[in-house]
């Protein structure tokens, strides 16, 4: 197993459980079909924990670009790495939203609602505003970023050193993004990954899906570069402080 497999595993598996609760919570005759948002927010992180428990002994558990920027950003993470971590991801969430579409194909047939067949696998913003739409991207993906450079290993809670990713249990990373999911999502679906949003619209854009809309190419700047920007902020500002 190496680094590019296991980010390449670990972001499937989080889009696969990702984006699969978001189809059966919206798609037609499903047995989740009317969830709300608790159910989406909740099964996310759960996406998150199975992600990280499959990637973290291998590849530190990054699972998302901004993570690996950010990283890279703090000095924790080698920018020669950072590359093939994007790659990874990239293929990963690709793969993960595809198996989502092969199971759920006869519910997309029969669900006419083409923007819910387009949101199980890529977010929107509940009203346009582009600038507040990056921002709220950028000020999710700083908390998540941010709070995993302060997550340390009790044991060396008084060496004052930052512990990388790896040295994460998955639970800690899950409830931050939890948490994130239910305060600030509400704007915009809270990507907070860039990869996690791409991939699965490219796939959107490339599957036969029966009477598909277009994938919302004007949009998906936001939920890329937003991340990106509040890594790098994020990133940034622990140097500051600790630094």
């Amino acid at each position: 197993m190496t680094p590019f497999v296991a980010e390449l595993i670990g972001t499937a598996l989080l889009l696969a459980l990702g984006c699969g609760i978001v189809a059966n919570v919206l798609l037609e005759k499903t047995k989740g079909h009317g969830g709300g948002w608790m159910e989406i927010t909740t099964a996310w992180a759960f996406a998150v924990f199975v992600g990280v428990v499959v990637a973290g002994p291998y590849s530190g558990a990054h699972i998302n670009p901004a993570v690996t920027i950010g990283l890279a950003v703090a000095g924790s993470f080698e920018w020669s790495e950072v590359p093939s971590y994007l790659l990874a991801q990239l293929l990963g969430a690709m793969i993960g939203a595809a198996i989502v579409w092969v199971m759920y194909k006869d519910h997309f047939d029969i669900t006419k609602d083409k923007n819910l067949k387009l949101a199980v696998f890529s977010t929107a913003p509940a009203i346009r505003n582009y600038g507040s739409n990056l921002f709220s991207e950028a000020v999710g993906t700083f908390v998540l970023v941010f709070t995993i450079l302060f997550f340390t290993d009790a044991t060396m809670a008084n060496t004052e050193e930052i512990i990388g990713l790896g040295s994460l249990g998955a639970l800690p990373v899950a409830l931050l993004v939890w948490g994130i999911g239910l305060s600030l999502g509400g704007t915009t679906g809270y990507a907070i990954n860039p990869a996690r949003d791409l991939g699965p619209r490219i796939i959107h854009a490339l599957m036969p899906i029966k009477d598909k809309r277009d994938s919302d190419w004007a949009y998906s700047w936001v939920p890329v570069l937003g991340p990106i920007l509040g890594g790098i902020a994020a990133a940034g500002l622990s140097l500051f402080l600790l630094g």
